[in-house]
């Protein structure tokens, strides 16, 4: 018996079978890995990155590069090195967008053919001729790039380093020029094979014209031998075959076969003197059809010699419409360079690599050392995305309103017509002005760089959730090799991973409370962050009985400082979390205030003990460890009890 033996099952966990000796089976699963995953992608769409990977994926040019870069941006295997790498190839085509000498549009050229022309050619079947003309036009990109990188670097050697890495990448494609003259000479513009690429051919096609020549003539001789219904008759043509159409059920002098008329009404006849050249018409077709595919089996093979490169320059292109999306969503939205780094665990100082370059400080290129987290005047890219859409909406709107003035005025002298209502511009004036005064309202982020947690406090409707969430796409924006939605470059740690319990987890199939919603994605976010991830929690210890739900969060807080992310930022209305800064034990922990706000004094009205089920819950959850639960209950307890005592002191 072999040592294993595996068993593909349907299903998302693969399974393998063990066998040791002839009795014992030991089942193994990626169960773990695909719970790391869906907590991590949960994250992500709570944030709504999808929205945002949507909306950097409609700037590619080409079916095939939109893919593309969702899955880019959507992956979550991406070391420090690539993200760095990432933002570099932007930064390079943000240089050649200001360049202006440079086209990246990919418009003109139809990738998915290109990949299917791929396909055909590597299954040894002839390529069809649009696919050909996909390739040409493949070819022909890459050749005027590789001619206006040429000519810059003509003009500035400089350039070269400038575009890295992609001047590297564009200048290692190879292309055959004589595939391409060879795809001219045998493609046309209209993507049809032409007549010279065959004598065979130009044969066959000359053949096809004078038999339909002879067709054509024969049914108009026919119908003018019906002098009196010539008028109701016409030439048809049914599959390829030369008939005559009759408008009424009218009896024709010649005899014919009845073919259907599809629509049911009249009826089609193909004349029996037409049957002998009708069947030679399909054979001559069917013979350039031969013809035509004996040539594109020639171009295919002229292909296959070159397969290896023309692969690899669609696999560039298409990697070039990714980056070119970042670089015009960057340009379109005002986006800036970000700068990331790995904190130095040991020295705590700033750690950064350049592309191709070791590890350096950042005391010369990183003015603000003294934050970890440096984003000022950050745009949640969303709104801003929403923002803009509304105003354009409304501007064509004024202008359209505007157009129709000027056409009425151009019409009439006495600037309306009359009887005629002239359009209002008021409204939609005061639709623009209104917008332009609620645009989305920026946010700055300076974050030290010994804190580990982030309180923000303000009342509601005050933007704390939308702080959370500027922070997390910013955060993943500058990792996938986006430009961040803000005034100056920013400067965010490179996280592995980036979690987000915000808004209501409750879930009626796994018959869970929004409080246990809550508790059951802050455990997954618990197992799985590392001291190199970011946790965002909004309304943390929030569903709860307040004093516990105060307790719960000061526990959950303390545990991620100790060890669970590399920096937790948390929104809250609890007093107890707010006064959290000013204990020596929770000397990590910073705190914010959004909003100014007016907090009116509350009077302890009515107190009752007791030990909540939410705390059994979370311990059951594995959130906090049993030391913790105590200690949460003794806060519970002796807190509201010093109070009471207090309060009655207070009254006698």
């Amino acid at each position: 018996m072999p040592a294993h033996v595996s068993i593909s099952v349907s299903g998302p966990f693969p399974i393998r079978i063990v066998r040791k000796g002839n009795l014992s089976f030991r089942a193994s699963s990626t169960v773990d890995e695909h719970q790391s995953r869906s907590v991590k992608y949960d994250s992500l769409r709570i944030l709504e990155w999808d929205k945002l990977c949507d909306s950097v994926a409609s700037f590619a040019r080409t079916s095939v590069g939109r893919q593309a870069t969702k899955a880019q941006l959507w992956s979550l295997d991406q070391t420090f090195e690539d993200s760095l790498r990432l933002l570099d190839e932007t930064n390079a085509a943000i240089l050649m967008h200001n360049h202006g000498s440079f086209n990246l549009d990919l418009t003109a050229v139809d990738l998915a053919l290109v990949e299917s022309g791929i396909k055909r050619a590597q299954r040894g079947l002839h390529m069809e001729s649009n696919e050909a003309m996909a390739i040409l036009s493949l070819l022909q990109f890459v050749e005027g790039l590789q001619l206006n990188l040429k000519a810059a670097i003509r003009e500035d050697a400089d350039w070269y380093k400038r575009f890295m890495p992609l001047s590297g990448s564009i200048m290692q494609l190879v292309v055959n020029r004589v595939l391409v003259k060879l795809i001219q000479q045998v493609i046309g513009e209209d993507g049809s094979v032409k007549d010279s690429a065959s004598p065979a051919l130009k044969k066959a096609r000359n053949q096809v014209q004078i038999l339909e020549r002879k067709l054509y003539q024969l049914m108009e001789s026919l119908i003018r031998n019906e002098a009196d219904d010539a008028a109701l008759l016409e030439v048809s043509n049914v599959d390829g075959r030369w008939c005559i159409r009759s408008g009424a059920d009218r009896q024709t002098s010649f005899k014919g076969l009845l073919m259907s008329s599809g629509s049911g009404i009249g009826s089609i006849a193909e004349p029996l003197i037409a049957v002998p050249l009708n069947d030679e018409l399909q054979q001559a077709r069917a013979l350039v059809a031969k013809v035509e595919a004996d040539v594109l089996l020639m171009l295919t093979e002229k292909v296959q010699m070159d397969l290896d490169d023309i692969e690899k320059i669609f696999i560039s292109l298409t990697q070039l419409d990714v980056i070119n999306a970042r670089a015009t969503y960057s340009l379109s939205f005002g986006g800036t360079c970000p700068r990331i780094f790995l904190p130095d665990e040991k020295e705590g100082s700033l750690m950064a690599e350049s592309h191709g370059s070791r590890k350096k400080t950042l005391n010369a290129s990183y003015p603000k050392r003294e934050w970890i987290f440096y984003l000022p005047n950050a745009y949640h890219p969303l709104l801003l995305q929403q923002h803009r859409k509304k105003m354009q909406n409304v501007g064509q709107g004024l202008r359209n309103a505007t157009a129709e003035i000027v056409e009425k005025k151009i019409q009439v002298e006495n600037v309306a017509i009359k009887g005629g209502k002239e359009p209002d511009l008021s409204s939609s004036q005061l639709q623009v002005s209104a917008l332009e005064h609620a645009s989305p309202v920026p946010v700055d982020f300076f974050i030290a760089q010994k804190t580990r947690v982030l309180v923000i406090t303000g009342p509601n409707t005050g933007g704390k959730t939308i702080c959370l969430k500027t922070v997390g796409l910013a955060s993943m924006m500058a990792k996938s090799g986006l430009h961040v939605l803000s005034s100056e470059s920013a400067q965010i740690p490179w996280f592995d991973s980036i979690f987000a319990d915000i808004g209501d987890d409750q879930s009626l199939s796994q018959s869970l409370s929004t409080f246990s919603g809550h508790l059951k994605q802050i455990s997954d976010i618990r197992s799985q962050s590392t001291g190199q991830s970011l946790v965002l929690l909004d309304e943390v210890g929030a569903g709860t009985n307040p004093l516990e739900g105060a307790a719960l969060g000061m526990s959950i807080l303390e545990s991620f400082a100790e060890s669970g992310s590399l920096l937790t930022i948390a929104t809250t209305h609890h007093g107890e979390l707010k006064a959290l800064k000013y204990r020596k034990e929770f000397n990590h922990i910073k705190m914010m205030i959004i909003v100014n706000a007016l907090f009116q004094p509350k009077t302890l009205n009515e107190w009752k003990a007791g030990f909540n089920h939410h705390l059994a819950l979370a311990f059951i959850k594995k959130i906090v460890p049993a030391w913790l639960i105590i200690k949460i209950t003794f806060l519970t307890v002796m807190k509201p009890l010093k109070m009471l005592v207090w309060s009655l002191t207070k009254r006698s």
